[in-house]
C-alpha cells in the first residue's frame, strides 16, 4: 500500500512538473540535451545544416513521449519553444541576406501571390475531398489541409467546436513530411553544384570577444525590441518577422557611427544550432503529445497530406516556366508548409536564400491577413454542401 501510494505521489509530481516555469525549462533541457548529439550524429552522415531540425524532432518526441509514460497524462507542447526558434533563426537568415539584392524580387511579387493562392484553393479541393473519404466535417477538413500554422488552424477549430485534433494531425503530418522530405531532396538536386555545399561546422562556431558578445547582446535586444512593435502592428510571424528586420539592418545601423562603420556582425552558428533545434523540438512534441492513434485516423490523414505535397510540386513546376529560377528555387518557395525550415534549407545550401525567404515571407503575411476572409468562405461551404460528419 505504501508503494502504490509511493508511486502516486511521484506520478502527481511528475503530472505537474509542465504547468511550472521551472518544470518547462527542465524539460526543454532534457530535450536539447538530446537533440544536439543527435544531430551532431545525423550531420557526420552528411544531411545538412538541417540536422539540427531532426534531431529536434526525435529529441521532442521522445521527452514528451517519456513524460506521458512516466505522469499516465498528455503534455502540451510547448509553444514558447517554435517563437524563440523562429526568433534565432529569424535573426540568422536577416543577417545572411543582408548584402542580397532584394529590389529584383519586387517584379516577381505575382509569382509569389501566384503561388500562395494556388495553394489555397488546392487545399480548399483537397479539403473537400479529405471530408468525403474520411467522413469529416467539411469546415474540419478544410482547416486541417489549407496551408498554415498549426496552432492557428486548431485554435480556430476548437473555437467554432469542430475536431482540432484531427486539425492538429494533419497539419502536423504535412509539416513533419514536408521538414523530412524536401531537404533531402534538396541536397539529393544540389549534389553536383559545389557552391551549395555548406561546412556543417564552421570557424564561426561561437566567439568569447568581448566586443562580439556586446554586440550579440545588443542584436538580441533589438530583436526583441522589433518583435515587440511586430506584435503591436498584428503582423503575422512576429517572431520570425522581427528577428529578420533586424539581421537585414543590423550592420547598416552600425555603419552609421564612425568607430563601428568597418564592422561586419554575424552571429555565431550555435544561434542557428539552438534555434534549428528549438523548431524540431517545436515538431516533435506534437508527436510526443499524442498517445497513441488509430491507424485508420492516420491512413486518412496521410491523403490530404500526400496531395498537397502533389499540389506544391505543380506550383513549383508552373513556377519554373514563369521565372528563371531553377526547379530547387521553385520547390523550397512552393513547399506547403514549415516556411521557416524551407528557409533554412536554402541557407544550408547557400542557394537563392533571398527569393525562397521572399516567398515565404509573402505567403504568411497573405495567409494570415486573408484568414477573416477564408473562413468566411469556408463556413459558406460548410452551410452549403452536405456534411459527412458533425467534427
Amino acid at each position: 500500500m505504501l508503494n502504490k501510494n509511493l508511486i502516486s505521489a511521484q506520478t502527481e509530481k511528475i503530472s505537474a512538473l509542465q504547468q511550472t516555469i521551472l518544470g518547462k525549462l527542465i524539460i526543454l533541457f532534457a530535450e536539447l540535451l538530446f537533440a544536439l548529439p543527435v544531430g551532431f550524429a545525423l550531420a557526420r552522415f552528411r544531411i545538412g545544416g538541417v540536422a539540427w531540425i531532426f534531431g529536434g524532432i526525435v529529441s521532442g518526441a521522445l521527452v514528451l513521449t517519456a513524460y506521458r509514460i512516466l505522469s499516465k497524462e498528455t503534455a502540451e507542447p510547448n509553444k514558447t519553444v517554435r517563437k524563440i526558434g523562429q526568433l534565432l533563426v529569424g535573426l540568422v537568415v536577416g543577417f545572411s541576406i543582408a548584402h542580397g539584392d532584394m529590389s529584383a524580387l519586387y517584379s516577381q511579387l505575382h509569382i509569389f501571390i501566384f503561388i500562395t493562392l494556388f495553394l489555397m484553393l488546392s487545399g480548399i479541393g483537397i479539403g473537400y475531398i479529405y471530408s468525403r473519404i474520411s467522413q469529416t466535417n467539411l469546415l474540419t477538413a478544410m482547416l486541417a489541409t489549407t496551408p498554415g500554422g498549426i496552432g492557428i488552424m486548431s485554435s480556430i477549430a476548437a473555437d467554432y467546436g469542430k475536431n482540432a485534433s484531427v486539425v492538429a494531425l494533419v497539419q502536423i503530418i504535412r509539416v513533419t513530411t514536408i521538414v523530412f522530405f524536401i531537404p533531402i531532396l534538396a541536397r539529393i538536386l544540389a549534389v553536383n553544384d559545389a557552391n551549395t555545399i555548406v561546412s556543417i561546422f564552421p570557424a564561426n562556431f561561437f566567439s568569447t570577444d568581448l566586443l562580439y558578445l556586446a554586440l550579440l547582446a545588443l542584436s538580441l535586444a533589438l530583436t526583441f525590441v522589433s518583435i515587440s512593435i511586430t506584435n503591436i502592428l498584428k503582423i503575422p510571424a512576429a517572431f520570425f518577422f522581427g528577428a529578420l528586420v533586424v539581421g537585414i539592418s543590423f550592420n547598416y545601423l552600425l555603419n552609421l557611427f564612425p568607430l563601428l562603420a568597418d564592422l561586419d556582425f554575424k552571429p555565431p552558428f550555435l544561434i542557428s544550432l539552438i534555434g534549428q533545434a528549438f523548431l524540431g523540438i517545436s515538431i516533435g512534441e506534437y508527436w510526443g503529445s499524442k498517445p497513441s492513434l488509430d491507424k485508420k485516423t492516420i491512413v486518412y490523414a496521410l491523403i490530404p497530406v500526400v496531395m498537397t505535397i502533389g499540389a506544391g510540386f505543380v506550383a513549383a513546376a508552373i513556377a519554373t516556366f514563369l521565372t528563371p529560377w531553377d526547379w530547387l528555387t521553385c520547390m523550397l518557395v512552393a513547399a506547403p508548409g514549415g516556411s521557416a525550415e524551407m528557409i533554412l534549407v536554402s541557407l544550408a545550401l547557400n542557394h537563392n536564400v533571398e527569393i525562397v525567404t521572399a516567398g515565404h515571407l509573402v505567403r504568411l503575411i497573405a495567409i494570415h491577413a486573408s484568414l477573416p476572409l477564408w473562413l468566411l468562405l469556408f463556413r459558406y461551404l460548410d452551410r452549403l454542401l452536405p456534411n459527412s460528419g458533425d467534427n
